[in-house]
């Protein structure tokens, strides 16, 4: 157990809606982001300070004192991190920009935050664009702005959003974005980033007129990836819509095939009804929201832990359950035996 006050060793401040990310050649989790109550805020406090952890010395180091001054982003919660391990960059998508006047509601919601974001009766909500850090060089690179914030003409833009997943594949050096939430909107679409080359392809707009072969928007959703069998996996679960959720109890778990371009449900519960929920509680997890999906690419488990399941008559109900995940991919052998079965079958 690692002490439980950070500070005092010179970490960060105790803190909600941040990110973390690994760099597990060189044993060191990066930390960004916070959020902060309207009534705390203060010019002093609204920095975005940036810590980074060493796992063997147990020591904190305080990077920056405010990556927006360094030409990173601004005080943000409920963006995105991922890690080029290779080339020791992180980069950093999307999120809302803190500011004195960010207003929330305390509707609970799937993101990190835990709570439905709203514009403030001062201004619209301010989204933060991509940015990339150089580890060895301590040096910030805003690399796409938000669309509705362009700092210059022809910048890139990029659509920032909340809610989302960023995964990075460091075989063909690209950041897979998907879904999230803009405001009111629930976003469906599905794009990846070149880092080397800075182009942006669109795999899917996310409309009503694709194919509806595709993990649905308005869903609590979190992925992983597995670079080496090129596979991104997508567990969908609760509705972020209070009025919604009644209708939406139902668990999905999506494999992307990235070489096939093709989206695959692999799993889907039949019943939704609190009886089916009572009777599977120890075989599978049940629907929930604001909870934390991880996986071991060596071992190729997930493990998922936590979240809410937004009971409307338990408000307050957390949960600290722990479950594992193993995908397991009939043999070739297998897969015959049931071929010839089938052909038997049907002679």
């Amino acid at each position: 157990m690692l002490p439980s006050l950070s500070v005092t060793q010179g970490g960060p401040s105790a803190r909600s809606c941040h990110k973390v990310c690994i760099d597990p050649d060189r044993r060191q989790i990066f930390t960004l982001g916070r959020y902060l109550d309207m009534l705390c805020r203060t010019p002093g406090n609204l920095k975005s300070d940036f810590y980074m952890y060493d796992i063997d010395s147990n020591s904190w180091t305080l990077i920056s004192e405010d990556t927006g001054e360094m030409g990173g982003p601004q005080l943000i919660f409920d963006h995105q991190m991922s890690m080029d391990v290779e080339q020791r960059k992180i980069y950093v998508f999307g999120g809302r920009v803190l500011t004195p006047h960010t207003a929330i509601t305390f509707e609970e919601r799937s993101g990190t935050c835990g709570m439905a974001l709203v514009g403030s009766s001062n201004s619209d909500p301010t989204f933060s664009g991509l940015y990339c850090y150089h580890v060895s060089t301590n040096t910030w690179t805003k690399l796409c702005d938000d669309c509705s914030r362009p700092s210059s003409p022809g910048f890139p833009t990029i659509r920032s959003r909340v809610g989302h997943s960023m995964l990075f594949h460091p075989g063909c050096r690209k950041l897979f974005i998907f879904a999230g939430q803009r405001s009111k909107e629930y976003l469906n679409d599905f794009f990846t980033y070149n880092v080397d080359t800075q182009e942006i392809q669109q795999i899917s707009e996310g409309t009503k007129k694709e194919p509806c072969n595709i993990p649905a928007a308005g869903f609590t959703q979190r992925a992983t990836i597995d670079p080496e069998l090129n596979e991104i996996y997508v567990l969908s679960g609760l509705s972020k819509d209070k009025e919604k959720r009644d209708d939406n109890v139902q668990n999905s778990f999506w494999v992307y095939y990235i070489a096939q371009n093709k989206w695959s449900c692999i799993y889907r519960n039949e019943n939704t009804g609190e009886h089916y929920w009572s009777k599977m509680q120890h075989l599978e997890p049940c629907p929930r929201f604001a909870h934390q999906l991880v996986y071991d690419p060596c071992n190729k488990v997930h493990y998922l832990f936590g979240g809410n399941p937004g009971r409307s008559c338990l408000p307050r109900l957390r949960l600290d359950d722990f479950w594992q995940l193993q995908l397991c991919r009939p043999s070739h052998e297998q897969i015959l035996q049931k071929c010839k079965l089938f052909i038997r079958k049907h002679r």
